[in-house]
Order: structure tokens, then sequence, then C-alpha cells
């Protein structure tokens, strides 16, 4: 029988938000689209709402919230909200269940809006998506709140720690997939200092040993993840597994069971729409292996050989799923 899968990221919710007449059913968009998901055997799936640091990065913030919103009020017959019910009746789903998120900052407080401003837009984003699977600080480049993963020497500023002390309590993980090595190291310890009530995860991010590029996590942070009880998506993007080599991303899976994440590794795909993207070098984004979502099957039948039946399903959906049921219980 197919195993369902829980994944931890993509861009369903920008694409709709910013690409004219973007159907969620296409599938020569957007590897998300959903029929790729139905295909894929997708039972939930974490919709980032994604934004840069620009001025209108609020604004684009509540218009994919809204539209999060419109999925689910339209009541199509494949989506449902990810929420407490939903996860306690997992195994009877047939739908779809969906959950927001917020990739960037940037898009609860632009830099030149005021704190009022901030936890407003804080608070309004919470009230229409009902639950945030995380937020991110940063996406590549410095925010008002910290570094991201291309920024060299900017860690967590002033502001970042006082949103991460709103976020306390709120059951909203922070999100170390887009941070600079110091922006990691300073969320850490902030939490650890301040004593804040804030889960860590990675929802998007591979392994530095296996792949050595900035976006992906050093050892050290993936164990202090580990130690935290938080999860680790891996993701299926090219740049960030092997630009040579479509089967490294089983290395980077066994990675994170060889380095103590058996009870937290997931899949973060990180599928996005492509066809704007202004770098040649990118392209393919994917490798055929993992080029839509209608691919996990194919890749848990290629670890059946590597993992147990209980590992491949802790790997396609029991770890993440039991972050949530514990973290909303």
């Amino acid at each position: 029988m197919r195993i369902p899968i829980f994944d931890m990221h993509c861009d369903l919710l920008s694409y709709l938000a910013k690409v004219p007449d973007a159907d969620a059913f296409s599938k020569d968009d957007i590897a998300c689209a959903i029929p790729w998901l139905i295909a894929g055997g997708v039972r939930t799936q974490v919709l980032a709402i994604y934004t840069d640091v620009k001025p209108e990065s609020m604004a684009l913030a509540s218009r994919q919230a809204d539209i999060f919103e419109s999925l689910l009020a339209h009541k199509e017959r494949e989506l449902a909200a990810a929420n407490t019910a939903f996860f306690s009746d997992w195994d009877k789903q047939n739908r779809i269940g969906i959950l927001a998120a917020v990739e960037n900052a940037a898009g609860i407080g632009s830099e030149s809006a005021t704190w009022k401003e901030v936890t407003d837009q804080f608070d309004s984003l919470l009230a229409k998506v009902k639950r945030i699977a995380y937020i991110g600080l940063t996406h590549h480049t410095e925010n008002r709140f910290g570094g991201g993963n291309y920024t060299d020497g900017i860690g967590l500023k002033d502001d970042g720690k006082r949103l991460l002390d709103y976020m306390s309590g709120k059951k909203i993980p922070i999100d170390l997939s887009h941070t600079s090595d110091l922006l990691a190291e300073g969320i850490l310890s902030h939490i650890s200092q301040a004593g804040l009530d804030v889960p860590v995860i990675a929802s998007h991010s591979n392994f530095r040993a296996i792949w050595n590029h900035r976006r992906n996590l050093t050892d050290e942070f993936a164990k202090e993840i580990i130690h935290r009880e938080g999860i680790i998506g891996v993701n299926f993007l090219r740049a960030f597994l092997d630009t040579e080599v479509p089967e490294r991303i089983f290395d980077h899976i066994l990675h994170g069971f060889h380095v103590g994440a058996e009870n937290n590794i997931c899949f973060g795909a990180d599928y996005f729409y492509t066809k704007d993207f202004g770098d040649p070098s990118r392209i393919p984004f994917y490798f055929p292996l993992v080029e839509n979502a209608s691919k996990y099957p194919s890749i848990l039948d290629h670890l059946e050989s590597e993992l147990g039946d209980s590992q491949l399903k802790k790997l396609a959906h029991g770890n993440a799923l039991n972050f949530y049921k514990k973290l909303w219980s």
C-alpha cells in the first residue's frame, strides 16, 4: 500500500498571488500543482507565504493569506484544513490537508513598519490561516530581523529577538532553513537565554556534510534541532542536493538517519514557480528523479533496501505528523 506523505514546504501561494492566470491545478506551471500532490499521495502540504524584502512585502503576504483562506472557503473537494481534527483522523483522510507558513518575516514586518504594525500584521495573518506551521525570519538576504543564508557576518538583530519573544508560547516553530549560520546561532542562543517557548525546525534543508552549500545544515545545527525535538525537511532542489548527481538525495536522507534524525527527518521538497527565474545556471531546477510531487512513491521505493517499513513511514509522514500532533495537542 502506498505510504501517505506530509511535505513541509512548497510555494504554491506565491505562484497564485503573483503569476497572471495562475491555477492551482496547472500541472504545466508548477511541480506542486494539486494533481501532482494527489498523484504522489500527499496527505498534508505546507504552503509557504513567501515575500522578498520590499516595501510591498506585507501586502503580498496578506494577499497570500487571503488565497489560503479562499482555497478552503471554496471547499475544493481535494483540500481541507490540516488542523487538530484532521491530524487525529489522519488515517481516514481522503483529502489534502493544507497548512500555511511564513517564509521570510519581511511579510510580517517591512523595513519601515512600526512595531505596532508588525504585531498587527502577525495577528492578522494568524487569524486568516488559523495555524502557522512555522516562521522563517529571513530568506536569502538581510532584513530588519537578521541575516539570510547568503549574507555573511549578520546574525540576530534586536527586532528578530522581539519577534521571537512575540512568538513564544504561540506554538509556532522558528525555521532555520534560510538563516545565515550567525543568525541560526543567535536564534538558538536567544531562545535558550530568554527561556522562550519556541520550537526549532528546518523545514526545507539538506546536509552540508553531503553537499557543501550554505543553504544546507551543518551537522551541529542538525543535531541541535534533533536535541530540541524539531524536524528537518529534505529539499529536492538540484542546487542543494548535488548539481551533477541525482541520487544524492538518498545520501542526504540517509545522512539524516546517520546523525540521529530517525524521529526528525521528513520531506520539504520546495517546489516553486520557476518560469520567471532569472538565473539560467539553476536550470534544471529539479532532477527528473524528483521533478514534481508525484515522485514520492518512487523515492520511498528506492529506499526500501536501506530503510525498514517503520523508518520509511517516519520519513514519509510520521515524524512531521507526530511533531504537530504534540505541538498542538
